[in-house]
């Protein structure tokens, strides 16, 4: 594969280009709260062969998905982002996930969306604060799942609520 479609992706959804490309071992990428550091031998041009356990990824800086969170969302500032972005394809498929904060609702969110040939599609959107976490939640058919970081339980699909949370993850399922 090359990184390409992701350097695509990046460039689509957030307005800016990639600042780098890389591949990691998947459990090593999901548990990696902070920005990548990308190989700065590999470009978008770059052919790569990847494992079953490998994420190919591409890393952008947090401040550069504002605008789009602000377009998509229809309310300039409502969300800004927490955690470094995650842009990635994991088997095969690609997904990009955006930590922030949502102003209105004073609350963490994690929003989780996935790109397919029809297009982009948001997957996962987890609210949570350390009273509650609300989630919707369709991660069916990806071998993903949202990790509720007080409990331990990952959620593979379904609109609910659970107990508060400090942090929710993207994680394989496992």
């Amino acid at each position: 594969m090359k990184f390409g479609n992701l350097a695509k992706i990046v460039a689509g959804v957030a307005g800016v280009a990639a600042t780098g490309y890389g591949v990691k071992k998947a459990v090593d990428y999901f548990q990696n709260r902070d920005q990548e550091e990308p190989d700065p031998e590999t470009t978008e041009d770059a052919e790569v062969e990847l494992e079953a356990d490998d994420i190919a990824f591409a890393t952008v800086e947090p401040e550069s998905v504002q605008p789009f969170l602000d377009a998509s969302f229809g309310a300039e500032g409502r969300y800004v982002p927490t955690r470094p972005p995650k842009v990635f394809e994991y088997q095969e498929q690609d997904y990009m996930v955006i930590w922030t904060y949502d102003n209105e609702k004073e609350k963490n969110q994690l929003l989780a969306f996935q790109y397919t040939e029809e297009g982009r599609q948001m997957v996962a959107s987890v609210g949570y604060t350390a009273d509650a976490t609300d989630y919707n939640v369709n991660l069916d058919g990806t071998n993903l799942a949202v990790a509720i970081s007080s409990s331990g339980e990952q959620i593979t699909s379904g609109q609910g609520e659970t107990d508060g949370t400090d942090e929710v993850d993207l994680v394989p399922v496992g």
